[in-house]
């Protein structure tokens, strides 16, 4: 961005020439030119000149620093430089997340030399959603502290070329940050191929990823391309990359490395084009120490390293990813959860994740014949795969006869109940 003068008509009519959302306001916060794209987005049909920037966006009577998220512009009155925020904005569409790029304008500073003037322009992040938007698309939901950080450094990474790595347990939506990054990219119009690394056999590895020419093996009766030039101009993403062989590991490199690589059964290189994105739930460093995984790959793969948070690191989602995977689970009910019911399922360690999350509501919605799901029907729900996680972590502050129809369910009497939730066995 590079300011026009410092005078209100000019930056009104350059303002007016960009399509996503841009203010110019004051170090009061007070909105002194905004664009088309901006009023459409948050103004609601009110006007915005003179009204400070975070009751627009934020519907909030202080600054966004005193509510709890970053706020650019003190960030900026400090380092006097560019910056990058990542915010829950409510617009038009409902809340959503938004990047906030912040630049202070040379030239106008105020008395004590501090910048007078800042340019804001806001950019939605793909496939975020902070839990409310009701139309049961698939994305990444949340709002959790814990979340928010992990949608700011795909925010970062996304429109960069860096390759990146995704870390974290099985469950915990490692192919949603996948799609969240690549649709940041200036790829997004191209492919995002992905590969199943732990379900490829050794034997049929290459020939998946780089193709085959007709004749290179028993069965190949005709040329075949491989996921690598499905994903040209795209994102290849490999999913559960540790548990590649180390046959493959060194093509892999070369791939990385050169840019180039050969289909099984031909001489000629070929070169790609792609951006690269690896998960794995393996601690990747133990396996190179274990000499399983190649220390060269795996600097390579790391270069922007990404762990995503466990459930019960972010509990506080945990109802909005219920309300958003009941609605794709039932999309012709409207399920709800009675309080008690996502008490219970807050208490839950939840190993396998989101996805486990999704199994127990799946089955609670199976069990219900009405639109509200009681805590017996959530408990009856844990109980059917007979995991230790069936069970509430420490008593539910909830009635006696909650806890009744929670034995009931568990084809137990209350007394039992009770004396495992004490850890009694």
């Amino acid at each position: 961005m590079t300011a026009p003068s410092t005078d209100l008509p000019s930056w009104s009519a350059y303002l007016e020439a960009l399509p996503e959302p841009h203010i110019l306001f004051d170090r009061s916060y007070r909105i002194l030119a905004a664009n088309a794209a901006y009023r459409r987005q948050y103004g609601q049909g009110q006007g915005v000149l003179g009204r400070r920037c975070h009751e627009v966006s934020h519907h909030s009577s202080v600054p966004c620093d005193q509510a709890g998220e970053v706020c650019p512009l003190a960030q900026a009155l400090h380092s006097r430089a560019r910056e990058k925020v990542l915010h829950l904005h409510h617009s038009r569409h409902g809340e959503e997340y938004v990047q906030i790029e912040l630049l202070p304008l040379a030239g106008a500073e105020a008395a004590d030399g501090a910048p007078a003037f800042f340019l804001e322009k806001m950019e939605p992040l793909p496939l975020a959603h902070h839990g409310s938007a009701g139309d049961g698309a698939p994305g990444m939901i949340g709002r959790a502290p814990a979340f928010q950080a992990l949608l700011g450094l795909i925010a970062r990474v996304g429109p960069s070329a860096a390759s990146v790595l995704l870390l974290g347990e099985s469950g915990t939506g490692k192919e949603l940050a996948a799609r969240a990054i690549h649709d940041a990219s200036s790829r997004a119009a191209r492919a995002l191929v992905v590969v199943d690394c732990a379900s490829l056999p050794e034997t049929l590895f290459e020939s998946e990823l780089f193709g085959h020419e007709r004749g290179a093996f028993t069965g190949a009766h005709a040329a075949r391309a491989g996921l690598v030039e499905a994903a040209q101009g795209g994102t290849l993403f490999l999913d559960e990359v540790g548990d590649i062989p180390l046959s493959m590991q060194v093509k892999l490199l070369r791939l990385l490395e050169s840019g180039t690589y050969r289909r099984v059964g031909q001489t000629e290189l070929r070169r790609a084009d792609i951006r690269l994105v690896a998960a794995t739930h393996h601690d990747l460093q133990a396996l190179v120490r274990a000499g399983r995984f190649r220390q060269d790959l795996y600097y390579r793969l790391s270069t922007f390293p990404i762990r995503l948070p466990a459930l019960r690191e972010r509990r506080e989602d945990i109802a909005l990813l219920a309300a958003a995977l009941l609605q794709r689970l039932a999309p012709g009910r409207t399920l709800r959860l009675a309080p008690e019911a996502l008490q219970l399922l807050a208490q839950q360690p939840f190993p396998g994740n989101v996805r486990e999350l999704r199994n127990v509501l799946e089955r609670a919605a199976l069990l219900s014949d009405g639109s509200d799901i009681s805590t017996a029907t959530v408990a009856q729900a844990l109980a059917l795969d007979g995991a230790p996680s069936a069970l509430p972590l420490a008593p539910a502050p909830s009635p006696g006869s909650t806890r009744r129809a929670q034995a009931q369910a568990l084809g137990i009497s209350e007394r039992t109940l009770y004396r495992r939730l004490r850890g009694g066995g």
